[in-house]
């Protein structure tokens, strides 16, 4: 996750240096990933009432709400891509290579390879060429990759900590020496009874 917005809008560069992609990462609002993965707030259904709710909710501009062009990893994820750009020319053209990067690097993301959380990445703005030819997915999906690993990596990124929750059957006699290794692990033991 990341702790505030980009400190600078990120840029970069396809490998053939034809096209720029400029972008931005900030937190989402509190609880925002919660509903994402409950989905409350998903692709899936009216645009409109989806920018609407964001905006009742979580006080997130309607035009930005109606501009979200996916949810990832694996598109039902806690992470958003927003087109925040005006008047681009064949942005539509590059939509399915920026989502496609924007899946890889939220799958895989820039700290140790994780699962990214409760990030929305909003496009600034976008420099192409003018021939199709130069703007393929070869070019544009794995500088959509860097653009999204730098906006991250500017926005004081965090690493989750994993909690698991377990079950534990054991003899009577091994239930204290468990609770010391659950207490050495930071473990909490919510319930403890007997089974009859």
């Amino acid at each position: 996750t990341v702790m505030e917005k980009s400190n600078q809008v990120c840029l970069s560069k396809s490998p053939n240096k034809h096209n720029r992609l400029y972008m931005v990462a900030c937190p989402m609002p509190e609880e925002m990933p919660e509903e994402i993965e409950q989905d409350k707030i998903s692709s899936k259904g009216e645009i409109k009432a989806r920018a609407r709710y964001m905006n009742e909710r979580f006080n997130i501009d309607l035009d930005e709400g109606r501009k979200i062009w996916c949810f990832g990893p694996e598109t039902t994820g806690p992470n958003i891509l927003t087109d925040c750009t005006k008047g681009v020319q064949y942005l539509n053209e590059i939509k399915d290579s920026c989502v496609a990067g924007f899946q890889w690097a939220s799958k895989e993301g820039p700290l140790c390879d994780e699962n990214m959380r409760g990030v929305k990445f909003s496009i600034q703005d976008v420099v192409l060429h003018a021939d199709a030819i130069h703007r393929g997915g070869g070019q544009l999906i794995p500088t959509a990759r860097r653009v999204i690993y730098a906006a991250a990596l500017t926005a004081q990124p965090r690493i989750y900590e994993p909690i698991y929750l377990v079950e534990i059957q054991c003899n009577e006699s091994a239930v204290r020496n468990i609770g010391g290794v659950m207490s050495r692990r930071r473990g909490l033991i919510f319930e403890q009874y007997e089974i009859n």
